[in-house]
Order: structure tokens, then sequence, then C-alpha cells
């Protein structure tokens, strides 16, 4: 009951209101109050305190002392400065595996594979930058014939279509037969950029698919570790590679 007499002198009582700055003062902005003050003192005392700390730190010193943080700083010119660490984790890897799953890292990667394996079947891989250069080795018993050697005449074939890996008749076969399929020089620069683009388009998949299966990996890890079973990390994570753990290995029942 008494605290409802006093709520209701409360409610009557007069409001005090805080002085403002006065107005031959309003260049000097507002005024300061109490609780003003307090803050801009405690910041004030709060970084005397940090620069004691540090100057305390500073004289007690030992120059022979050895910190582990020395391992990742070198000195130059007279400024220590930190080594940069190499990039483990790209920032698109790291979106992908904080925001998809595995199987879905996974269904991508293989609907990937899947269009790699149409592509190359589609081009045989003629003249692709990214396979391996066969040879071609001829074998002589004198080295005068090595000398008068001429891979155009040994071939029976055009000199213009030594270079070519596929489709490279002989002279007898141009001399009997005639030119097969398209002979405008237009139309082959077409088909040439074309075929161009859809290399260019395999290797894109590859590059792809080879990203989306060292994100797997590194999901994969990542489960691996929540494990409580004791392990020892061989190799450090890379950008292409995930990080390799060795697990104690427990007898399962």
């Amino acid at each position: 009951m008494a605290a409802a007499f006093r709520k209701a002198a409360k409610s009557r009582q007069r409001e005090h209101r805080e002085r403002s700055q006065p107005g031959f003062r309003k260049h000097l902005g507002l005024l300061e109050k109490k609780k003003d003050y307090k803050l801009r003192a405690d910041d004030y005392r709060k970084k005397q305190e940090y620069l004691r700390a540090l100057r305390k730190k500073a004289l007690e010193k030992n120059p022979d002392e050895f910190y582990y943080k020395m391992t990742r700083v070198k000195l130059q010119d007279g400024v220590h400065v930190i080594k940069e660490t190499k990039e483990e984790v790209t920032p698109e890897q790291l979106k992908l595996m904080r925001t998809q799953d595995i199987k879905y890292i996974e269904m991508k990667r293989v609907a990937e594979a899947k269009k790699i394996e149409r592509l190359k079947a589609e081009l045989h891989l003629l003249d692709f930058q990214g396979k391996q250069q066969n040879k071609h080795v001829f074998f002589f018993d004198t080295k005068k014939e090595v000398e008068q050697f001429d891979i155009a005449t040994h071939l029976r074939t055009a000199p213009e279509l030594v270079d070519r890996v596929f489709n490279r008749p002989t002279i007898e076969t141009l001399q009997k037969e005639k030119v097969k399929g398209v002979n405008n020089q237009t139309r082959l620069k077409r088909i040439a950029r074309e075929r161009q683009k859809q290399y260019d388009c395999l290797t894109q998949r590859i590059e792809r698919e080879k990203k989306l299966f060292v994100i797997a990996q590194k999901i994969q890890t990542r489960k691996d570790l929540l494990d409580k079973t004791r392990k020892v990390k061989v190799k450090k994570e890379t950008v292409n590679s995930p990080a390799i753990y060795k697990f104690e290995s427990r007898r399962k029942r």
C-alpha cells in the first residue's frame, strides 16, 4: 500500500530537467554532465593503466627469452613483420564448405565427370593441349641416312600434312581420290573455332571437377576430426589438397 502511495506522489512531483549550455557559451558545444565526465575519466584512466603496463613489460623484458611468435615474425628494416602464411582454403572453397553438404558436392562432381566423359567421347582428344604428346621414333643404320632423312618422304605424304596426328592421307590416296568434306576456308576456320571452344569448355570442366573433389575431401576430413580418437597431423592443408591425419589404431568389437 505504501509503495502505491509513493508512486502516486512521484507522478505529481515536479520534473527536474538538466541544465543546458548557456547562450553565450554555445560555441563551446554541449555542456558536459557528470555521466559524460565519468565516461571520459574512465577511458583516460584505462589508457594510462595500459601504457603503464606496457612500460613495465618493456623494462622487465629479457632479450634472450624465446617467444613462439618469433617463428612467425621476421625483422625487416628494424620493424617486426609477420610472415605471410600460405593460403590453405580459398574464399570460394570456404563458402561451399560452410553452405553445402558433402552429398551435394559429390552429386555436382559426378555430374561434371559424366559431362567430361561425354565431351571426351565426342572430341576424341584430337589436338588437345592437355593431352600428352605422342612420339614417333625412326631408326636408321647409318648417320648418312639420318642426315638425308625427310619425314614427308618417309611417311609418303604431303609436307603440309606432316604435323597432323589424324586424317593424314598418303600422296597416292590424294592422287586417286577426291577431297571429301568441307573445302571452303571460311567454313574450315569456323569449324576450327568451334572445336577450340569445345576444348576450352572441356578444360574448364576438368578444372571444376578437380576443385569439387578437393572440397569434398576437405569436408570429409573435417567430419573425421569430430571423432574423439587420438590423431596426429601428418601434412598441412593446402589449396589443392586436404590435411592428412594419422589416427590411433583402435580394435573394434
